[in-house]
């Protein structure tokens, strides 16, 4: 079979040479320099995974369960490598060799390729596309947050969609082998949140092809190509097999599982609305897929010389640092969310070619890709949008267990380049100029007047924030003012662009130069345009040589703790539940994680956060009463961290040890009742015990921890009188067993939710050990499935290229 290299090889490969081009320039200091991004997520992360890995480095084994958070939790979620898994090497491969996370951009631009020609777009266009869909500010704001698995669940939807388009134009097995490959990386970066967003995607282009089909009479048809899609949904889940067993395990033991308490105000299992609502994103708000800064950007910005706020702080008397600092960070933001790193903007280029796309896309693809924009929008807009909002959440099958809904904003900018670069390509292949002039004209006079009447009525808007109530009135009015001016700054600059984007699509309907030439043309305005606006936020400020060594680096409070080779949990008074950087070294009462167990989360809400705050308040009066925490001692918390400095760590004295026997249990019959009793009682002396589910009794004796990994600690007993020990670590039931002197033994919960052993008369050796069926018993399944799924890859890539007489492109 011949091939034109010119035609069919060439533009392609031209495509992937600009992808991989415009990572290496964006991100040369990441390549050649040896730089990092500064991602806070990714450093607690490391933080959170530290016993993970090195447990990993050393024995080449996993841990399965790290101590370092929450008092002790599965790693599953956090870092776990599973046996026989390709999947790491498949993505190395498929992204040239290109460093995580940054790989997943480019990924994405391959995918959204693929899929613009699957939909018959020009490769120009296609590749026009791909740009501004990797670079729109969603995927660079989330990079620079560390949100990675993020950015790689969201890039991997346009080879979904590619999959599954194939899948319904004819190429069955090439279609079922993408669909499956695509979907099984997406579940394998397990943000569940983006997976679920992408089967709303898929359930409305398989609604809008259901209609296609039932119009044409082939229900059949659609019948048989959903039922392989099915299956391929099916294949790339059992890609994931153990991972997906471990996970969907601990989710009922985590937040989103069902609640424990009866006297919590949510839902009866998953988030509450107050917290999976908390970041929503204004109605108005949308309005900078137009105008960048059209809700001031980010949180805080620097505003420059000569703005509003600089001048009335100098007539106020504020000068030096103190105003320099105020400007350098001024809270710009206007919006409804708490705090954002910056807009949502994909270009304002492809807002206008999405316009147009309404106009001249196919009427199957634009009706799909208007509502995936419309719904997408509606699902990122949260609380303001309740009755649409609510009614999913309370409703929709595992809706309730996802929270931060302003990601949804990631599919719009999906929706928008594929649908704006469909709309371009229909507008270039129609044949009647008047027609096309006249849609053209249409499009323009939408999207530019829109962008001048937000500079004509700025004013209109009041410019109000959240952050206005700390400041004068004075203040607030000059910030107001330059949050007016940043809108129509960046108003008059997308008006720009539309007017110079409309003058080269002009030039080409009157044949004034070739569709070649004016698409080019737009191209690069689309990546100057996302290009400038990602350096507001992603630039060389955010990169350094070695951000983990810089924030990991041992200070005096960490050193003086380190002189400490016992077994013990630290408590740090900064941030608490919400850094990792105590985990990086010690085991934590504290964390940074987005699933902690559903029973830590309710001794946090019911006793910790109460205890801490009145030691605090005591030892701010020079009364430093260990005694008064309860809770914290029963985690044997040993040392308690107020600052960097080796006085700011106070040893407890009061820590209750690895393990101890009480000598009187309160017995309970609910888990309110004993969360109750636990806030009220003395842990070193008493113990609880939900008879509705356990029996134990007192015994005397001493207990000694000889030996400790996360996954297996063994201890030594002395009982004088057999009965009850408890232990300070996390009560798990999917996966940790108990052998008293080699036989089997049944963990009791005790306390709410700590292990307890019933241990015999005299001397006994206790082995804890944590090895869930779960993490072993998808494994095999797992691991035929990647292998089948890159037979068939294979196979659906060379049939076209052969004398097969279905799929060759050379019949019989």
């Amino acid at each position: 079979m011949q091939i034109n290299f010119k035609k069919e090889v060439l533009p392609h490969l031209l495509g992937i040479v600009s992808f991989y081009t415009l990572i290496v320039l964006y991100f040369s200091p990441i390549l050649f320099e040896g730089k990092m991004i500064f991602q806070n997520d990714i450093l607690q992360w490391e933080g959170s995974a530290k016993e993970v890995l090195d447990f990993r480095e050393e024995t080449g084994e996993e841990a399965l369960w790290t101590n370092r958070m929450f008092g002790g939790m599965p790693a599953y979620l956090i870092n776990t490598e599973y046996p026989g898994d390709i999947s790491r090497v498949v993505i190395s491969i498929l992204t040239l060799g290109l460093p995580h996370p940054i790989n997943g951009l480019f990924f994405g631009m391959v995918g959204m390729y693929i899929l613009l020609l699957c939909f018959k777009v020009r490769p120009e266009i296609s590749v026009m596309g791909a740009w501004a869909f990797a670079f729109n500010t969603f995927n660079m704001l989330s990079l620079e947050a560390g949100h990675n698995a993020k950015i790689w669940a969201i890039c991997l939807i346009p080879l979904i969609l590619a999959g599954i388009h194939m899948a319904f134009n004819g190429k069955k097995i090439l279609g079922f082998a993408i669909t499956a490959l695509a979907l099984m990386l997406q579940i394998r970066f397990n943000h569940l949140q983006i997976t679920y967003y992408t089967l709303i995607v898929i359930l409305i282009y398989g609604i809008g092809q259901l209609v296609y089909y039932s119009k044409e009479k082939r229900l059949a048809e659609f019948g048989k190509v959903a039922g392989i899609l099915v299956l391929a949904g099916v294949l790339s889940g059992a890609g994931n097999a153990n991972r997906l067993i471990s996970i969907l395990e601990y989710g009922e033991y985590s937040i989103r599982g069902e609640k424990t308490l009866e006297g919590n105000t949510q839902n009866e299992s998953g988030l509450s609305k107050d917290y999976a609502f908390s970041w929503s994103q204004g109605k108005l708000e949308s309005l900078t897929l137009l105008v960048p800064n059209f809700s001031g950007g980010a949180s805080q910005e620097d505003l420059g010389e000569d703005s509003h706020t600089e001048k009335a702080l100098q007539q106020n008397g504020v000068s030096g640092a103190q105003l320099n600092n105020f400007i350098q960070g001024a809270p710009t933001y206007w919006g409804d969310q708490p705090f954002t790193g910056g807009p949502i903007y994909g270009s304002i280029i492809m807002v206008f070619l999405f316009v147009i796309g309404m106009i001249y896309a196919p009427k199957r693809y634009r009706n799909i890709f208007v509502v995936i924009t419309i719904v997408s929008l509606m699902l990122a807009w949260g609380k303001n949008l309740a009755w649409f909002n609510y009614t999913l959440f309370d409703f929709l099958p595992g809706y309730n267990k996802f929270r931060a809904v302003s990601m949804a904003l990631g599919i719009t900018l999906f929706a928008i380049p594929v649908l704006g670069c469909i709309g371009l390509e229909n507008l270039f292949v129609q044949k009647d100029q008047k027609k096309k002039f006249k849609a053209f004209l249409l499009a323009l006079a939408i999207v530019g007047g829109f962008t001048l009447l937000l500079i004509l009525l700025a004013g209109a808007f009041g410019f109000k924030g959240a952050a206005d109530a700390n400041f004068p009135e004075w203040l607030s009015k000059a910030i107001r003012a330059d949050r007016k001016a940043l809108l129509q700054k960046d108003a008059f600059r997308s008006l720009a662009f539309i007017a110079a984007s409309g003058l080269l699509i002009y030039l080409a309907i009157k044949e004034k130069t070739t569709y070649l030439y004016a698409t080019l043309g737009i191209a690069v305005m689309v990546i100057a345009d996302v290009w400038t606006v990602n350096k507001r936020y992603l630039n060389d400020a955010s990169l350094s040589k070695s951000p983990s060594e810089t924030y990991f680096a041992p200070n005096g409070a960490d050193k003086k703790i380190l002189q400490d080779n016992g077994y013990f949990r630290v408590l740090n008074l900064q941030n608490t539940f919400q850094e990792a950087r105590t985990s990086y070294r010690f085991n934590s009462i504290g964390g940074y994680h987005g699933a902690k167990m559903r029973r830590y989360q309710d001794l946090i809400d019911r006793v910790l956060q109460g205890e801490i705050g009145q030691f605090v308040q005591k030892a701010q009066e020079g009364n430093f009463d260990y005694q008064s925490l309860k809770a914290v001692n029963m985690l044997n918390t040993k040392y308690i961290i107020a600052g960097q400095a080796e006085n700011a760590v106070f040893k407890n004295p009061e820590a209750n040890g690895p393990a101890w026997f009480p000598s009187e249990i309160i017995t309970v019959n609910s888990n309110d009742e004993e969360i109750k009793a636990l806030s009220e009682m003395d842990t070193k002396t008493q113990a609880t015990i939900n008879i509705s589910e356990f029996e134990a009794e007192t015994g005397a004796g001493t207990v000694k921890l000889n030996k400790y990994q996360p996954n297996k600690l063994e201890y030594t007993v002395e009982a004088k009188e057999a009965g009850l020990v408890v232990f300070s670590e996390i009560y798990y039931p999917a996966g940790w067993t108990a052998s008293i002197n080699g036989k089997p033994a049944e963990i009791i919960r005790t306390n709410y939710l700590m292990r307890g052993l019933m241990v015999p008369e005299g001397s006994s050796n206790i082995i804890f050990s944590f090895e869930p069926k779960s993490y072993f018993k998808g494994s095999f399944i797992a691991v035929s499935s990647q292998y089948f799924i890159i037979l068939l890859l294979l196979v659906g890539i060379i049939l076209p290229f052969t004398k097969h007489p279905k799929y060759g492109r050379e019949k019989g």
